[in-house]
C-alpha cells in the first residue's frame, strides 16, 4: 500500500508585509491545495504576522517565530517545525515569491517518481515592477551563470559525492522529511553568511543520486535586488558574496 504524502509548505519571512500578501494569495490559487502552510516569522517590526494571520486560506495555516535572524535559521525551524507535526516531504518559497499555479502538483509529481530533492526554474516576476524587455531576461540569465559556475566551483566539486552540483534555489525546493534530516538540514546562518541552499544540495550529494530539476516546478521571484545589487553587484553576491552591500535586506519600497 503506497504511504500516504503529507506536504507541507515553509515560508520564511522577515518585514513582508507588502508581498507576503501575493505570495498568499498564489499558493491559495494552487491546482492542488492538499498542504500545509507554515510561515516563520524571523523577527518582523512590520505586520508580516498580521497580514498571515488575516489571509481566509482554503489549506491549514500556522505561524512560528524564529528570533535568530537568518534564512538559513528560519527554514530550518520551519522544516523542523513541519517534520514534528508529521511532515513526509517539505517545499520552500520565499515570502517575496510567486509559485505558478501547478506548483505544488509538480512538486507532488516529482515526488511520486522518486526523487527525494527537487527544484525547478526561477522566473522574474513582472507585477512588481514596470520592466523592460532586457530586464525579463535578465534574472533567467544571472541565474543560469550561477548554476554554470557553481559546476565548476571548487566547493562544490566534492569526490565524495554521489552526483554533479546542480543549483536549487531556495525559493523553490522540496525535499523529504527522511533526507532533509539525514542531510543535516539548512545551516542555521544568516543569509550574508551562507547560501544555505547551496549548502544543503551539496551535504545532499554525498546521500543520494536521487535529486534533480523539473521543468514544470516553476517559481517567480522578485527582482528587487537585482535592481537594487546591479547586474555586477548580482552575480558577485550569488558567486559566494563577493558583492556584499551595507544593505542586505532590500524591501519593495527601496526600490523603484
Amino acid at each position: 500500500m503506497k504511504a500516504v504524502m503529507r506536504l507541507w509548505v515553509v515560508i520564511p519571512a522577515y518585514d513582508e508585509e507588502r508581498s507576503i500578501g501575493a505570495t498568499l494569495r498564489r499558493l491559495a490559487e494552487q491546482t492542488d491545495t492538499d498542504f500545509t502552510l507554515v510561515v516563520v516569522d524571523n523577527g518582523s517590526a512590520d505586520r508580516t504576522a498580521e497580514v498571515v494571520r488575516s489571509f481566509a486560506a482554503p489549506f491549514p495555516v500556522r505561524i512560528i517565530t524564529e528570533p535568530r535572524k537568518g534564512t538559513g535559521a528560519a527554514a530550518d525551524t520551519g522544516f523542523r517545525h513541519a517534520i514534528s507535526a508529521g511532515a513526509t516531504h517539505i517545499a520552500r518559497t520565499d515570502a517575496d515569491c510567486l509559485p505558478d499555479p501547478g506548483w505544488i502538483a509538480a512538486v507532488k509529481r516529482a515526488f511520486g517518481d522518486g526523487l527525494e530533492m527537487v527544484s525547478g526554474p526561477l522566473r522574474p516576476r513582472t507585477d512588481e515592477f514596470r520592466l523592460k524587455l532586457w530586464e525579463r531576461r535578465l534574472l533567467p540569465a544571472v541565474i543560469g551563470i550561477a548554476a554554470l559556475f557553481g559546476r565548476f566551483r571548487p566547493g562544490n566539486r566534492d569526490p565524495l559525492s554521489l552526483g554533479p552540483y546542480v543549483m536549487m534555489p531556495g525559493c523553490n525546493v522540496a525535499i523529504t522529511a527522511s533526507l532533509y534530516e539525514r542531510a543535516g538540514g539548512f545551516p542555521r546562518t544568516r543569509i550574508e553568511e551562507v547560501h544555505e541552499d547551496r549548502a544543503l544540495v551539496n551535504q545532499v550529494r554525498r546521500l543520494t543520486r536521487a535529486y534533480g530539476l523539473r521543468k514544470d516546478m516553476v517559481v517567480y521571484g522578485s527582482v528587487r535586488r537585482l535592481r537594487a545589487y546591479g547586474l555586477i553587484g548580482t552575480l558577485g553576491w550569488y558567486a559566494d558574496h563577493r558583492y556584499t552591500p551595507e544593505v542586505v535586506d532590500i524591501r519593495i519600497g527601496d526600490v523603484r
